[in-house]
């Protein structure tokens, strides 16, 4: 269980930066669709090796530079909807002017002030989510704000920027990557260090998400929004974590990196205590486990080494819970993970593994580690073991003085892993190959605000008597569809409340029977509810409709209705079959009177297997007992 804290005496600052996909017809910088693919359709595959440059003062960036040490291959996957512009072998072109006037609307729901001019820069990144080895980005506008519960949080920094691509696979060697989100069209907003607490990050975070789905012109979906958050407390260091998919782990992965770093910093004060060095030694000690029973280190064996350094002083520290779950030695092993390797051994833990005490008592003589001391060892191939036990004392070094600052990825449970170290600004230099964007006052003028999402939410409730659940859903996941299909729908008698709990219940089922409900549009939902509205079928087989639909894209609401047996019955077969079902139940009705309504509606319902609305066949059955109740007086 997380630990309590006060945030306020820890020197407690968080920041987010909130990375949202926007909904345009093409990428950024290419006439390409934003259509993610599968990757069985690739047209083509072609790999890169990338290397850092230097930034326009002519500096390298320490994130690149740790990158380019595990001399990775990175493949690429192509499609048919991706141009040469993705694959780096053509020039982009102008920055998307849709996607321009999307992020100025941004800016200005988030009350910032947009630059005379937008010039695009180029950022490294060479862990392969980029062919060219940097992605462009645009800074738009700075100096905004939101409003919150615990008052205003700084919005300081919008850019416009493309999307990475979509890793597929990894490996120690090379890293799979599909190209088809490459380019897609990305803003990035970054708030000032002002979030109070755990809780205030998710509030945040839910109104910049709110701000962002009311234009209506963002993507939806997984993956389409990411949260990174920026951490920090008094002694220890900024601390950025990535890939924060979930709102309601946002609580849990600030609450988790504040007690990593208070524990940290315990570790440190300790080892400050004691008489604890890092002299970084490392040894080869692969004659000591020539009949070791460990699988991993006989595996190791084949083609590899074991190497071992000892660290002076980090007895039982290595070992320590930083996490729920996690301890220093798992610090030390993502570390290594960096060069190719599966991971580290420690003293701290071992025996274990298949590791004995005779060979542990073997391995502390000959690297003359006291008891206060702890060996790590690595087992690998010779190069990779070499990097692996350095980036281990790097991480050990700082473990003596700091918490060191760092890039980190979110893990499901909430805790975070190691990535690489922060980067700084020698990432960025000038892009040569875009021209700026000077900004007009006339670009400005025709902003539109929409229509914020708790505001819709209350129209819908007074202008359709939607529920309040079913309104918010509609408003907060469903409403440019909703609105379209409205609109669409035009002087139909049509019936409000059945869209609504078909975009917010039906499509749910639907994508529970495993059934790709991106395959219909706008033009699906109308022609069903029309005929559903001129009484050509019952609103119970809306989903029946839709899944047929589904399955043959081309095909009318009328087809399908005709295909699952549900063709449109006149006014006069339905009287009859009610004729005929009183007829049969007249004591039934004697006895119940309009009460019989339901059940007798129910039967004709069953006969009609959905091929009439229910309201139909209820105004008919009410009619003609009433009739009857009248002969009976």
């Amino acid at each position: 269980m997380t630990k309590e804290y006060d945030y306020d005496k820890l020197g407690f600052k968080a920041g987010l930066e909130i990375h949202q996909q926007l909904n345009t017809q093409e990428k950024l910088f290419c006439g390409c669709p934003t259509l993610l693919r599968d990757t069985e359709d690739s047209a083509y595959q072609y790999y890169r090796y990338l290397r850092p440059t230097r930034s326009e003062m002519g500096e390298v960036d320490r994130a690149a530079l740790e990158e380019v040490m595990h001399k990775r291959k990175f493949v690429y996957m192509a499609y048919d909807t991706t141009c040469l512009v993705e694959n780096d072998e053509e020039p982009p072109r102008e920055l998307n002017k849709e996607a321009i006037s999307i992020t100025f609307q941004i800016a200005r729901l988030c009350n910032m002030n947009v630059f005379d001019e937008i010039h695009t820069m180029r950022k490294i990144v060479i862990d392969g989510s980029n062919t060219s080895g940097f992605q462009r980005t645009a800074l738009v506008s700075t100096s905004g704000h939101i409003e919150t519960s615990q008052g205003n949080v700084g919005v300081g920094v919008l850019c416009l920027e493309e999307e990475a691509a979509q890793r597929i696979e990894e490996k120690a060697d090379h890293v799979v990557f599909s190209i088809d989100r490459l380019g897609i069209p990305l803003v990035e907003i970054g708030t000032e260090p002002d979030i109070r607490s755990p809780l205030h990050a998710r509030e945040t975070a839910e109104l910049i998400g709110m701000l962002l789905r009311s234009t209506g012109k963002v993507k939806r979906g997984q993956g389409t929004i990411r949260q990174d958050i920026n951490v920090s407390i008094a002694r220890g260091a900024r601390v950025e974590i990535k890939g924060v998919q979930a709102l309601d782990l946002i609580e849990t992965i600030v609450e988790r990196e504040v007690e990593r770093q208070v524990n940290l910093l315990e570790i440190m004060d300790e080892l400050q205590k004691g008489s604890a060095s890092v002299h970084g030694d490392i040894i080869d000690v692969t004659h000591m486990f020539g009949r070791t029973r460990s699988k991993v280190i006989k595996k190791a064996l084949k083609k590899g080494v074991v190497l071992a350094v000892n660290l002076h002083g980090f007895a039982g520290l290595v070992g320590r819970e930083i996490q729920p779950g996690r301890r220093l030695g798992s610090e030390m092993s993502d570390y290594a993970k960096k060069s190719g390797v599966g991971g580290i051994f420690h003293t701290d833990e071992l025996p274990a593994y298949g590791i004995t005490d005779k060979e542990m008592d073997a391995l502390r003589q000959a690297m003359d580690a006291k008891v206060e001391d702890c060996v790590v060892l690595v087992a690998d191939l010779k190069d990779r073991a070499f990097n692996a036990l350095q980036m281990v004392v790097d991480r050990s070094r700082f473990a003596l003085d700091s918490v060191p600052e760092e890039t980190r990825k979110a893990l499901p449970d909430g805790n975070s892993a190691y990535m690489r170290p922060l980067p700084g600004a020698a990432r960025m230099y000038p892009e040569t190959d875009v021209p700026p964007v000077v900004v007009t006052h006339e670009m400005l003028h025709d902003i539109v605000l929409p229509e914020l999402l708790p505001a819709r939410k209350a129209r819908y409730m007074k202008d359709y008597s939607l529920n309040e659940e079913l309104a918010e859903r509609v408003a907060f996941k469903h409403f440019e569809l909703f609105e379209d299909i409205l609109s669409d729908m035009g002087d139909e008698d049509i019936n409000v409340t059945l869209i609504a709990s078909t975009l917010v219940n039906t499509l749910i089922e639907l994508r529970r029977e495993g059934m790709d409900a991106n395959k219909l549009d706008t033009g699906h939902y109308v022609d069903v509810f029309k005929l559903i509205a001129s009484g050509g079928a019952a609103k119970e087989v809306v989903s029946d409709l839709l899944f047929k639909i589904i399955e043959q894209p081309g095909m009318s609401a009328q087809d399908a209705a005709q295909q699952l047996g549900l063709g449109t019955k006149r006014k006069e077969d339905i009287e009859t079959m009610v004729d005929e079902i009183i007829s049969q139940r007249m004591d039934f009705i004697a006895e119940r009177g309009l009460g019989a309504v339901g059940p007798l509606m129910g039967l004709v319902m069953k006969e009609m297997r959905g091929s009439v609305d229910g309201k139909v066949v209820s105004d008919i059955v009410t009619e003609k007992i009433k009739i009857v109740l009248g002969d009976i007086i």
